[in-house]
């Protein structure tokens, strides 16, 4: 009996056909962070980000084109700080480390994602992702288009601003400031007091820019970089589950394996993006095990078959308007259509 290329071909398919437990047990060995790399990361961010966010008030007016392009930056890089955070609280790095904790917590509410509120309804959101009922906490709303079109006039207003571009690029203040501080706080004020916290620190830092700098300061330092924070953190919360070749299911349907594979894409991006994005654009990685520091994302998908065949999505104009115009889970497709698309 001989051992030759067909066997290594059937050992080749037997590791690429891994589902479920097993799957997820193959990236076990990449949700191991390097505290050293991690701190580096951490801090280094942080540091570009502080001197990138007062620069523009030591820059002689004159100069606005370089005041505007450090309010970018700093926008960016509030953006990658902000995945940085998020992979903390998801203790895919530093979890043993009280002052990481701390640290972030403090960022948490600087990006109007304070950690109450944000560990709650984004550990809701990866234990639920894909399923069209339960699936909008910590994401966006999707109907079916038999529930949209049976909805009242006022349900499919509610749920159509909610998904609309406006809405999605308005982050600032839709996403952030409102559904994560301002709502949590109405609703469980002694659980969520840190969103009150986060909304009075912008408020505090308006005032004194606007009180002993100018509207001009207070547009560069504060609104245009949480605009541009928002705007694409929004935007990737949206593509990262509403792409063209999303699937969603029913319970009988949802395993986590197939929610992370199917469910969520990878948003493609080059190289500088993947930087200010710390690489979530991996996002079915991220789902599949959330342990796995941002950082060792690619080396992942280098090294298990199994995730190398994403359901990709990108940032150019003409695969944001595709994800733009889904609106509802369409059954009888299996797919995410558009209302003009539909009877509806």
């Amino acid at each position: 009996m001989t051992h030759g290329p067909a066997s290594a071909d059937t050992i080749l398919r037997a590791e690429v056909s891994r589902v479920g437990p097993e799957l997820i047990l193959a990236t076990k060995p990449y949700a191991v962070d390097s505290t050293a790399k991690s701190w580096w990361y951490l801090l280094s961010t942080a540091v570009f980000l502080a001197v990138a966010a007062w620069a523009p008030l030591y820059i002689p007016d004159w100069l606005l084109v370089l005041e505007i392009a450090f309010s970018v930056l700093t926008g960016l890089l509030l953006l990658r700080l902000f995945v940085i955070y998020h992979d903390q609280q998801h203790h895919a790095i530093l979890p043993k480390s009280k002052v990481a904790e701390w640290m972030m917590r403090g960022f948490g509410i600087i990006a109007l994602s304070p950690s109450s509120i944000w560990r709650a309804s984004h550990n809701h959101h990866h234990n639920h992702n894909s399923k069209i009922k339960g699936s909008h906490i910590g994401s966006f709303p999707i109907m079916t288009l038999d529930h949209f079109q049976k909805a009242s006039k006022s349900a499919r207003w509610i749920y159509l601003f909610m998904r609309h571009p406006v809405t999605i690029f308005s982050g600032y203040l839709t996403v952030f400031m409102h559904g994560m501080c301002l709502r949590p706080f109405i609703m469980k004020p002694r659980e969520h007091w840190d969103c009150l916290l986060a909304l009075m620190l912008h408020a505090g830092l308006g005032a004194w820019l606007l009180m002993f700098h100018g509207w001009d300061d207070w547009l560069l330092v504060q609104v245009i970089p949480h605009a541009i924070a928002s705007a694409i953190g929004s935007y990737l919360f949206y593509a990262q589950h509403n792409f063209p070749d999303v699937s969603f299911y029913d319970k009988s349907g949802w395993t986590y394996d197939r929610a992370a594979l199917e469910s969520s894409s990878h948003l493609k991006t080059g190289p500088v993006m993947a930087w200010f994005t710390a690489n979530i654009g991996l996002h079915h990685i991220h789902h599949l095990n959330a342990r796995i520091p941002f950082y060792r994302l690619p080396e992942a998908m280098a090294a298990i078959p199994e995730l190398r065949n994403p359901k990709v999505t990108t940032l150019l104009p003409r695969d944001i308007l595709r994800c733009l115009r889904l609106k509802v889970w369409d059954v009888k497709k299996q797919r995410m259509v558009g209302l003009d698309e539909s009877d509806a």
